[in-house]
Order: structure tokens, then sequence, then C-alpha cells
């Protein structure tokens, strides 16, 4: 048999080997996808909603300037703003998050008709929750360690959900009590801006056709306040002030106020110990 060539031998050695690129995970890139065009689609689903109920109410005005009778005129204001409080429950129920808060804001009897309040109110305790795998996923990347290694249990479902975060109980390693872990919605934050924002656009424009005071300015205060409401660090901080106020100024009949973990508290998670469970 005859030797290959040495520079042929050499080519071949040094050659760069071809590596099969990793399967592509369909499941991964979809959440991805999802991911990236969520916020284009709560845009588009908020202002064909927006839409339909603002033009239910001009075409309605069009038609009760022709009822001349005061209580036929009252009551069919009264049916039209049911007929748009079922729209308003509905689009907030649907899209969530930002306009959970809306819906509790709104539903207030000064601020609201009577319909919209009543129809409104139940949706306080409708807060989706996210999944106990993508929550122990924050939670390690957040306090840096397996969630095994630093609970000696946790309740996967969690006790309650609100439009920002959830909590679940949960008891650290080698200590007898119980604590309260609050881990933020990911992506939450995001949705909320965008929503927001949509919501001072359509401010404006009601502004310039319809109310006589400063919507849009009250919209600007809610992204002020609801920044805060996503650092939980900031929470951290003003819990420790008001517990320590607390403590020094009351004495005679202290309030309790829960005690933050200083080193299990991230800007999407803090674990504080609690009074709840004496009362379960």
């Amino acid at each position: 048999m005859r030797n290959a060539p040495l520079g042929c031998t050499e080519y071949n050695r040094n050659r760069p080997k071809f590596t099969m690129p990793p399967p592509l995970d369909l499941r991964e890139f979809q959440d991805k996808l999802s991911t990236h065009f969520r916020p284009f689609q709560r845009s588009y689903q908020f202002w064909v909603r927006a839409a339909d109920i603002y033009s239910g109410y001009k075409a309605f005005q069009l038609r009760v300037i022709f009822e001349k009778d005061a209580q036929k005129q009252e009551a069919m204001w009264e049916r039209q703003h049911e007929i748009a409080a079922d729209k308003i429950y509905n689009m907030c129920s649907d899209l969530g998050g930002f306009f959970l808060k809306i819906a509790q804001i709104v539903g207030k009897p000064d601020l609201a008709p009577a319909a919209w309040v009543k129809r409104l109110v139940t949706l306080c305790d409708q807060a989706p929750t996210t999944p106990y795998h993508v929550v122990r996923v924050v939670l390690e990347k957040e306090l840096g360690r397996n969630v095994d290694e630093l609970f000696e249990r946790f309740d996967a479902d969690p006790i309650g959900s609100a439009s920002i975060a959830q909590v679940h109980r949960a008891r650290l390693k080698g200590d007898k009590d119980d604590v309260v872990v609050k881990v933020q919605h990911p992506g939450t934050q995001d949705l909320m801006m965008t929503d927001i924002r949509n919501l001072q656009a359509f401010a404006l424009y009601m502004q310039k056709t319809d109310i006589k005071f400063d919507l849009y300015s009250v919209t600007k205060e809610m992204e002020k306040q609801i920044g805060y409401e996503f650092d939980f660090k900031r929470e951290a901080v003003a819990m420790e002030r008001i517990r320590r106020f607390l403590y020094e100024n009351n004495k005679k009949a202290p309030v309790k106020v829960p005690r933050v973990i200083r080193d299990m508290v991230t800007r999407y998670v803090i674990v504080f110990f609690s009074f709840l469970w004496l009362a379960l």
C-alpha cells in the first residue's frame, strides 16, 4: 500500500473537524418569538377594544338625544354603561397585568358609573399565577443557589397572586419558622410599561375630544408609582424603616411589620418572616 504524501497527511491532521449544530429547541424558539411580539399583540388588542368601547358611546350619544323623556334617557344610559362594563371587564380580564390595576382603580363609586363598579370589582382576585418551574428559575438566578439548598420546604402553589408578583410559603434550611417568598412575574414590567403608554396616548386623545380634566397627568403619576412597585429592594428598605419607626414609637401598642431577610432581597425577589401563619 502506497503511503500518502506527507503534505496531504499534515493537511488532514490540521483540518478543522465539522460538528453538527445543536438541535433546534422548537418550544424555546416559539417562546422567544412570542415574548418578542407580545407587546405588539397587546397594543393591538387594547386599541381594537378601546375603539369599540369608545365608538359604542359615541353612537349611543347620537341616539339618546332623540329621546325626550328624562327617565327613559336615564334608563338608556344605564343600559349603555352595562354594555360598556362587560367589554371593559373582558378586556381587563383577558389582558391582565396593568389592566387589573386599572380595574381596581376605576371600579370605585366616585370614579365610574355604578354598572362599571359592579362589574369590575369582581376582577380583584383574578390575577394569573406564574408556574412553579418558572418561579424556581427566577429564584435560583436571583439568589444564586439551588432552591433545594436554600429551603427545607417550598410550597409550589402560591398563597396569592397579584398583577406584579406572587407569594409562596416556605421554610429555610435549619430554621423552624416559615417565611414568605415574594417573586415578581417575569416580563411583567415591560408589558405594563407598554400598557401605560397605550393608555397615555388614549388619554391625550380623550382630553382633546371628550373630557375636561388632565387625565394624561394621572397616567404619568401611575407610571411613576408602578415603577416603584417593581423594585423589591426599595420595598425592603421601606418595610425596615416602617418596622423600626413603629417599634420605637408604638411600644405600648406595637404594630408588627414583617422582618426582611436582608441577604435574600433582590430587585425581583424578597423573602421575609411573617406573622400570618400564627392565624392559620
